[in-house]
């Protein structure tokens, strides 16, 4: 037997509550709407510092709340903005002096939308069960 989800306001809008009362860190205000990956990734490096809430590493702290945001707002970010994204990641494990994930080419290209279409395909299948 599946458990039904609440449909109330407040059950639908749980992200905005982790984000508002997180013990993670307390972020600047409108920090994931600046124009450049390194003003995001400087932004996030001075308030994981800053935290006293916080119970893991800096980077780590920065790194979570980075992509709870990415991941929360999935396919309604464009190509563009997922790139700035991205980039922030690396900028931020530079000022950690910590090595890139990856190669020069992000996942915010081409191989994000076929990704985002196959995550947006399985919803709609779950949703109709």
């Amino acid at each position: 037997m599946t458990a039904k989800r609440k449909s109330s306001g407040n059950a639908r809008r749980w992200s905005a509550r982790v984000t508002r009362e997180s013990d993670a860190l307390d972020l600047e205000s409108a920090v994931f709407k600046k124009k450049s990956a390194k003003e995001i990734a400087r932004s996030l490096k001075r308030s994981a510092e800053k935290s006293d809430r916080r119970k893991a590493p800096p980077l780590r702290s920065a790194m979570s709340m980075l992509t709870f945001y990415v991941n929360r707002a999935g396919e309604n970010l464009s190509p563009a903005r997922a790139k700035v994204l991205d980039n922030a990641k690396d900028e931020l494990r530079k000022l950690y002096d910590r090595p890139a994930k990856r190669a020069a080419k992000s996942k915010a290209g081409k191989n994000r939308g076929a990704t985002t279409k196959r995550a947006t395909k399985t919803a709609k299948k779950r949703r109709q069960k």
